[in-house]
């Protein structure tokens, strides 16, 4: 599904009007009653605990709370509207749904200062389920004093709360606020997510997200568009199934390269996720010290190496890269410049997809090495988490914190990879320009080593990927890895949500995710069937 900022929904929205007589009107009225359905369905029996509470601004988002209100009360539901704005500031929008709405039986209390609000809330004991149809996507921060005061109200008082399209507060599209914001239980999205949602302070403060079909026309969703969420509506977008009649060789060899004193559990862990998605041949290579602890640990599918610590010895390997159809590189692999050495030999001297994991890119920085990606004619692909994504591209940590898709999308340009930016929200950066979404929030997967089963899925699923030992154009493979990744990071998200529901969020950790991959892999086998 497509994500949107302020000014690409207005553009849509603009489309709809221009080009197939579609009136917001009519955006409203659908917008209200499906919204309407979705509270009643969300909300089940608790819908009847109490008055529901509108909160109304002076736009369209408080002309589509007056009409869901109206949807609502026609329902046979108690509704109350707070109008937080003089009538008279108020839109034409606003002016004529609140005369519906009250010929339905709508109660609208005008107010101008919170301690009317707060008299409601002392006097009305039932719990409170708020909805937002303050501001939307394009409102200018700061908001009043009075504003700010109704949001510290509402989040001290609510019970559950419900966002009409953002929460109020929350930027639309950088998802900043100041000061304060509604934090919202559920919010509906109008037409499409916004992309405030998945940034900076948004996934703190809008909940689970619904989305509500405002009507507007597919042919104008779909004709453009560069960010997208990553969910089953990509399910035409990920590789074919596997070919039952292929061998080892046809699944691809792949090579992991980690492990350092104290971490060769990292090394053991991606190849060991390496192998469990499909490779037909996994090899890992430690450093020579510590090869023995790295095998004592390893299941016997993997095949070894070890890697001298004595750079004049390395010919052998990097002559024999070429038998490889992957490589990954970085999982325990130490901060040192023999392990920088190792990651520039590997990246000038391999012909094919290399996927750079922790150390690997500890050791590189975007100022000194750019040249390096831009030189390859094979995919590189990236899958830094904020603090190293920051100490490569020497950004602060806060400010990629706060706009991580402008940084990811100025990166990639710099050094023409694909880079996937781990966190609660994962941000994966194509080479083709798109970024896809990955809102899956899993306190349980916030363990060390989750990352490096991440790399062993991408690692093990580009090996065995046929397309990308073809000797096609840069397109085709740019294409066949995009979908590759796709489907990695798909697993790896699903592989932690299934642990999570097995073993809860405590005591999962990052082996429990390759144990849930038999789980995870039979939910993509029915996500294709459909």
């Amino acid at each position: 599904m497509r994500i949107v900022t302020h000014s690409e929904m207005k553009e849509l929205e603009k489309l709809a009007q221009t080009q197939f007589n579609f009136p917001e009107k009519l955006i409203i009225e659908n917008v209200a009653l499906l919204s309407a359905h979705a509270v009643v369905k969300k909300l089940g029996d608790d819908i009847r605990l109490g008055e529901l509470i509108f909160l109304i601004g002076k736009g369209f988002n408080g002309g589509t709370g007056l009409a869901m209100a109206r949807h609502l009360s026609s329902m046979g539901y108690d509704t109350r509207a707070f109008l937080l704005f003089e009538e008279n500031d108020c839109s034409n929008e606003v002016k004529e749904q609140l005369k519906i709405a009250v010929n339905y039986g709508v109660k609208v209390t005008p107010i101008d200062d919170v301690v009317a609000l707060e008299s409601y809330f002392h006097h009305n004991t039932a719990p409170k389920i708020i909805i937002d149809a303050i501001f939307g996507t394009g409102v200018r921060l700061p908001l009043s004093h009075f504003l700010y005061d109704v949001i510290n109200l509402v989040n001290q008082e609510k019970a559950f709360s419900i966002a009409l399209d953002i929460p109020t507060g929350v930027e639309g599209d950088s998802g900043l606020i100041q000061g304060n914001a509604i934090k919202a239980d559920l919010t509906l999205a109008v037409g499409l997510p916004k992309l405030g949602y998945y940034q900076a302070s948004g996934p703190h403060h809008v909940g689970e997200v619904e989305v509500i079909p405002s009507g507007l026309p597919l042919s104008i969703i779909n004709k453009n568009g560069d960010k997208f969420l990553l969910d089953e509506d990509l399910k035409d977008s990920l590789p074919p199934a596997r070919n039952k009649f292929g061998d080892k060789k046809i699944f691809g060899h792949t090579l992991v390269i980690g492990g350092s004193h104290g971490l060769t559990g990292a090394l053991v862990m991606s190849s060991t996720a390496a192998i469990k998605v499909g490779a037909g041949l996994v090899t890992a290579c430690t450093w020579e010290p510590q090869y023995q602890e790295f095998i004592s640990r390893l299941i016997p599918e993997v095949m070894t190496g070890y890697i001298p610590h004595d750079q004049s010895k390395w010919g052998k390997l990097i002559k024999g890269l070429d038998k490889y159809d992957s490589i990954v590189i970085g999982p325990g692999l130490a901060r040192s410049l023999r392990a920088r050495a190792l990651v520039l030999e590997i990246l000038n001297n391999f012909s094919g997809p290399v996927v750079l994991d922790a150390d690997a890119i500890n050791v590189l920085n975007i100022k000194d090495d750019a040249e390096v990606f831009k030189l390859r004619n094979a995919p590189t692909l990236m899958t830094p988490h904020f603090g190293e994504f920051s100490r490569f591209t020497g950004i602060p940590l806060e400010d990629v914190k706060n706009e991580p898709y402008h940084y990811l999308k100025e990166t990639i340009e710099r050094i023409n990879c694909s880079v996937i930016l781990k966190g609660p929200c994962t941000y994966l950066g194509l080479a083709n320009g798109k970024t896809f979404f990955n809102f899956s929030p899993n306190d349980g997967m916030a363990s060390g080593g989750v990352g490096d089963v991440l790399a062993g899925i991408l690692g093990g699923l580009i090996g065995q990927e046929a397309n990308l030992k073809k000797r096609d154009s840069l397109y085709n493979v740019y294409e066949n890895l995009n979908r590759t990744i796709l489907l990695g990071v798909l697993i790896h998200t699903w592989s932690g949500q299934f642990a999570a529901e097995k073993l809860g969020v405590r005591p999962m950790t990052a082996t429990n995710l390759i144990d849930s991959f038999p789980e995870a892999f039979k939910a993509l086998d029915e996500m294709l069937k459909d």
